[in-house]
């Protein structure tokens, strides 16, 4: 194989693995809400919120801070009053860029 042959590939090669590398930077916070689903209707009251947030620094939920562990998975359990319910889910990452879930419930 000719050197330029072998300097283009390895120059693509590189590029490859630097764009890789570099995609949690660029694609920012992502929030995936397994439950509740949207326009859930809840008997009692009690919702059980799970979920991953992958690129995320620091996740809220309606205004409080929601742990997540090393993968970015998070759970937790909420009552709610009798009614319609907005949850409202918001992941900043280290460079400030943020992302909002919302998901309305109904509690008969």
């Amino acid at each position: 194989m000719p050197t330029r042959t072998i300097a283009a590939l390895f120059l693509f090669a590189l590029l490859a693995y630097g764009a890789v590398a570099a995609w949690p930077l660029l694609a920012g916070p992502q929030i995936a809400l397994f439950s509740p689903t949207s326009e859930e209707a809840l008997a009692n009251g009690h919702t059980h919120i799970e979920g991953r947030a992958v690129h995320t620094e620091t996740l809220w939920l309606n205004g409080a801070p929601l742990l997540m562990d090393e993968a970015g998975n998070f759970s937790t359990s909420l009552t709610l009053p009798s009614g319609g319910a907005i949850l409202s889910l918001t992941a900043t990452d280290r460079f400030g860029r943020e992302i909002t879930e919302r998901r309305s419930v109904f509690v008969n």
